[in-house]
């Protein structure tokens, strides 16, 4: 049903009324008149009734003769036309009467079916697949000066986009088709269908390409962010994704999934699948940081199925939820200056001021576990990334929910084909030796470092004096007391300071995942496209009509009314809700504004 805000703006009339007046003129019937066959005709008197705002009452309608008058009674208008021998054209024999009756523009109309609709919006429905119902309906009446319901524009363009792109039923009996395709084109990619019953109902969808396979092992951050987003198709159903980091601090795509229902079970499946792959395409698997919403399906998966990682929370997710919750940007801000903050000590200054701010917000924040979110007490490396960049991909497919499950999964193949080959591209004309955002970082530490002053201790320990500080400084362990070139894994100013001093290479003590080199090659592999449909058959080894039988889409529908939009984010931990309370009852459960009682009564005599 409808997912959307249904609001729409008043139309200015007059406008609409300008419209629809110089759209007539193209409908002015004269006898003698041809058109090229009786669909030709039949759609253009449906437009002249439409654009005229009257109704017809049709008499007779064949492939031979039509014969139609004004529905309002006592209007004398009357039309006939037939089909000329020997050819499809049609033309009118007859045209009486002018009408007479009264046209109201506010009003619907009879010949504004859906199909009708369709035909006025498919083709912008193929330039823009996000069209709303809502300008469905303004456009309408822009162009012909009529009202029609909401809902009749929700159906046309429901009905429109599966004319363009097929149907939801199509789109799953062609997935284990299209994953044999993949892995065809994209040998060492994985893609697998998981069905559920004895008919066969999909169940689970796991994809990953090879150059996205190779790209994470052999050049990425060690970095995966976690999370899912919620398709609008007929079926609903969610994607979820694992995603990650190249050098430059780009958006890297791992893997992703779409599953019938998200669940505790489907992370964990979720996860052994991630699992299964790293396993298959390295040697032992890489310690590896996950970063996400902090669902508690996804920390009881990631804790299972990668015991060693670390799991840290998405800082912006954190943010946007305790400024939904308490209205304070203040607090949003305080709360990633204690995110930040490299010491217990800062950490504990920055939540007394949040205390400060609101009590009930340091008492939400502070049932969530510090070390999944605050720098100071994190036990992992984030690399400086204190959010997954998750939402960044869910923008690939956010036109594309409304579609096929297959349509979306060929956005992300388009996506990916692009990205990879831009991205080549652009890494192999870069002549630094890190990548321009990792670059721009050692630029910045190397004109601090030229004003700081360098005690050496021993071969490997220094001293680095600033105006406002001092710091011990490493070069063996790669420790700095600031904690900066640990956390983030590009040498701090006072570690370049103390590595410049005993006239060592400063690029040396970098990470090799920000280095141009990793970039390029992250994306040395190169993502092949997939044939058209109508190929399939031809170089497939499962025959593409028998093989498509197998999938049915799931039982559970697209339910009436508004879904919910805000997803599980935090991790199950009961935390109290936040209790509104009123001033002028003493109550809880709403606001002053708002408060109903008779204070007078409640006063004892």
């Amino acid at each position: 049903m409808e997912t959307e805000d249904k609001t729409v703006e008043p139309m200015d009339s007059s406008v609409g009324l300008l419209c629809f007046s110089q759209h007539m003129d193209n409908y002015n019937f004269v006898v003698g008149q041809e058109f090229a066959d009786v669909k030709t005709f039949r759609k253009t008197i449906k437009e002249a009734a439409i654009a005229q705002h009257f109704e017809l009452r049709i008499i007779k309608s064949d492939l031979v003769r039509y014969f139609a008058k004004c529905a309002t009674e006592g209007c004398p208008w009357f039309i006939r036309a037939v089909k000329l021998p020997s050819v499809p054209t049609f033309t009118i024999r007859s045209l009486e009467g002018t009408h007479t009756c009264g046209k109201n523009a506010q009003h619907g109309h009879h010949q504004a079916s859906v199909d009708w609709i369709v035909n006025f919006i498919e083709e912008r429905l193929r330039d823009n697949m996000n069209y709303k119902p809502k300008d469905i309906l303004q456009d309408i009446h822009k162009q012909y000066g009529i009202t029609i319901p909401y809902k009749q524009a929700w159906r046309a363009k429901e009905r429109g986009l599966a004319a363009i792109y097929g149907s939801s039923e199509e789109g799953y009996c062609l997935l284990p088709a299209y994953c044999e395709q993949i892995k065809m084109t994209n040998p060492g990619s994985i893609a697998q269908v998981f069905t559920t019953g004895a008919d066969n109902r999909f169940h689970r969808l796991f994809v990953s390409f090879y150059a996205s396979i190779y790209g994470f092992v052999n050049g990425c951050l060690p970095l995966i962010g976690l999370g899912g987003i919620q398709l609008k198709n007929k079926y609903l159903g969610t994607l979820l994704s694992a995603t990650s980091f190249d050098a430059d601090g780009g958006l890297f795509p791992l893997a992703f999934g779409v599953v019938d229902v998200e669940n505790d079970e489907s992370w964990m499946w979720f996860l052994a699948e991630l699992h299964k792959l790293l396993e298959m395409n390295t040697e032992s698997i890489p310690h590896v940081t996950f970063l996400s919403d902090g669902q508690k399906g996804i920390v009881d998966a990631v804790k299972r199925k990668f015991p060693s990682a670390s799991h840290g929370f998405c800082m912006r997710h954190l943010s946007e939820s305790i400024g939904k919750e308490f209205k304070n940007s203040r607090l949003v801000h305080l709360l990633w200056k204690a995110a930040y903050s490299i010491t217990t000590l800062g950490f504990k200054e920055k939540m007394a001021e949040i205390e400060e701010v609101s009590p009930e917000a340091a008492k939400w924040i502070q049932q969530i576990p510090p070390f999944r979110w605050a720098v100071a007490y994190f036990t992992g490396t984030r690399f400086g990334h204190l959010s997954s960049n998750i939402e960044e991909f869910n923008k690939w497919i956010l036109e594309a929910r409304e579609l096929p499950i297959i349509q979306v999964i060929e956005r992300i193949h388009s996506k990916l084909m692009a990205e990879f080959s831009e991205r080549a591209a652009k890494g192999a004309g870069w002549m630094t030796i890190l990548a321009p955002s990792a670059e721009q970082r050692m630029t910045e530490a190397i004109n601090l470092a030229s004003g700081y002053q360098v005690l050496r201790s021993d071969e490997v320990e220094f001293e680095v004096l600033s105006t406002e500080r001092s710091d011990i400084v490493n070069i063996g362990t790669r420790r700095c007391s600031c904690r900066d070139w640990q956390l983030c894994g590009l040498p701090c100013s006072h570690a370049v300071a103390a590595i410049v001093s005993c006239r060592k290479d400063i690029y040396e003590f970098s990470e090799k995942c920000f280095t141009v080199a990793n970039y390029r090659e992250t994306y040395s592999q190169v993502i092949n496209p997939v044939p058209d449909k109508s190929e399939w058959s031809k170089t497939s080894e499962v025959p593409v009509d028998e093989d498509s039988r197998l999938v049915r889409p799931p039982k559970f529908r697209r339910p009436p009314g508004r879904p919910e939009k805000k997803r599980l984010c935090v991790e199950d931990l009961n935390r109290e809700k936040h209790t509104v309370h009123c001033s002028r009852c003493n109550q809880t459960g709403h606001y002053k504004t708002t408060c109903k009682a008779d204070v007078m009564k409640s006063i004892e005599f």
